[in-house]
């Protein structure tokens, strides 16, 4: 099985955060589960890191995600154009850009997400939780 992974998740699971469930932190940790990170997730995080948005990284965002990805065994999933034709159809329900192209990934890509985010639910999507 596969799954895309949230921004949010992501960054709970890979800080150790407690805002993570259990069932999610073992299906994560399970060696038969692929997990994918898209780029999408990756950019926001530079972004927010870079801006000061409330995200506190625990060293400068280079070296974290080279850190992140030396040692986790996500699947980088690339932004391609099909995603972003899946972007354009989505209904406005969800405002947030980088969460719109992770829904779309997600249809796209026919993943489920695993994300604590319930408006992800007003779109035909498996949320994981």
């Amino acid at each position: 099985m596969s799954y895309l992974l949230d921004t949010s998740s992501f960054l709970w699971f890979v800080g150790d955060d407690s805002k993570l469930s259990f069932g999610t932190r073992d299906l994560l940790e399970n060696p038969g589960i692929d997990i994918y990170l898209s780029l999408a997730s990756v950019w926001e995080i530079a972004i927010k890191a870079r801006l000061g948005r409330g995200l506190e990284l625990p060293r400068p965002f280079p070296a974290f995600i080279d850190v992140v990805l030396d040692n986790y065994e996500f699947i980088i999933l690339e932004i391609t154009v099909l995603h972003l034709k899946q972007v354009a159809e989505l209904p406005l329900i969800h405002r947030d850009p980088f969460d719109r192209l992770l829904i779309a990934q997600s249809i796209a890509e026919y993943l489920p997400i695993i994300s604590n985010d319930k408006a992800f639910d007003a779109y035909d999507i498996q949320r994981v939780w």
